[in-house]
């Protein structure tokens, strides 16, 4: 109870007449394919200005949506990845040698003593690139899925069963957006993990890969991969499509009543919290992706690295780094939700989130 009593505080403080964005992209009163108390039809259909082309429209559901929505995922994913690359840094080393640093000051301390400013964002570069393709299809498949599943199975039983459409969703975009993630991955994680540095440029990376292994080297982690990012965005947009909805629940006045500067408030609220539980969900396998991209032997199948890994750090050793991982992902979970919503609003599109009304 507490917590809704700061959350509306918080919102209140968002309602300054000088704050007031209500105006801004026009309003958000339509769009969720959950919502009973607008029908479908009339939900997939809205006129909106179209960016950059006067007069234009973008209908939600349509493909220039999507684009715009991929858009924004890349805005969410690129930049907030590249900026905690410091605290990735640090996390992956941790969980490959448990034993190199005591703390993340120290190992930042002997970082910038080595390498400089440099050395202490060493992987920056695949990182930006690799989750920027992520978050295109993060974020833009996820909105085609949940609109697509929601159709398959109805509106009635979309808006009943609607967590199992926001899980089905999410799974299915995470699994494509992987796909393009992969390969920028392992060389971030080669990067990070080896000292000196396994190359300087993520150019002369994927050329001493590929030189090496061949395209295939680039994949060769993606089976824990999708064992680690598939958890964690069913539980990154299911839990925070969930906390949403209880937050406006519990709020005084129904989701359209709050100007958007409020409601991308609850979006990054929404956002650090379902961050904490996706990080919990997914450490195991993310510690396997780093030690699988820096202990691989050339020839061994992933299954068999996995095995052979596991003999060594045992079960305990799945959770190195938690800590240093739940204040990244809470922190970029948040950021992201809040980016990308604004982004939404900004394009005239309605926030994520709050199927369910109050009922009148």
């Amino acid at each position: 109870m507490a917590f809704y009593t700061s959350t509306s505080a918080f919102l209140g403080v968002l309602s300054l007449p000088n704050l007031n964005l209500s105006g801004l992209g026009g309003p958000a009163k339509e769009g969720n394919p959950f919502d009973l108390k607008t029908s479908a039809k009339a939900a997939v259909k809205r006129s909106l200005p179209s960016p950059g082309r006067s007069g234009g429209d973008i209908e939600l559901y349509s493909g220039k949506y999507y684009t715009a929505c991929m858009i924004g995922g890349i805005l969410a994913c690129g930049p907030t990845h590249t900026i905690v690359t410091p605290l990735d840094l640090v996390k992956c080393r941790r969980q490959v040698n448990a034993k190199l640093y005591k703390s993340n000051i120290e190992a930042w301390g002997k970082v910038y003593r080595a390498e400089g400013m440099r050395g202490i964002f060493t992987g920056w570069s695949p990182t930006f690139i690799g989750y920027s393709f992520q978050g295109a299809g993060k974020y833009g498949f996820y909105e085609l899925f949940k609109k697509t599943y929601a159709d398959v199975v109805g509106e009635e039983a979309a808006h009943k069963y609607r967590t199992g459409v926001y899980l089905a969703a999410s799974a299915s975009a995470e699994f494509l957006a992987d796909i393009l993630l992969c390969p920028w991955e392992a060389i971030k994680v080669r990067m990070q993990t080896s000292i000196p540095p396994f190359a300087k440029t993520t150019r002369e990376g994927w050329g001493r890969v590929t030189a090496k292994e061949g395209l295939g080297g680039l994949y060769a982690g993606i089976s824990p991969l999708w064992a680690r990012q598939i958890p964690y965005t069913m539980m990154k947009f299911a839990s925070f499509e969930n906390i949403v909805e209880q937050i406006y629940l519990n709020l005084p006045k129904p989701k359209e009543q709050y100007n958007k500067l409020q409601q991308t408030g609850v979006s990054f609220i929404g956002g650090y919290l379902a961050g904490i539980l996706c990080a919990i969900v997914s450490h195991p396998a993310d510690v396997l992706v780093s030690k699988i991209n820096a202990q691989k032997q050339t020839g061994e199948g992933s299954f068999a690295t996995v095995g052979r890994i596991y003999k060594q750090i045992g079960f305990s050793g799945l959770w190195n780094g938690l800590p240093v991982r739940i204040l990244m992902i809470g922190t970029l979970t948040g950021l992201q939700w809040l980016i990308y919503d604004t982004f939404k609003v900004a394009m005239g599109f309605p926030t994520t989130g709050a199927a369910q009304q109050k009922a009148d």
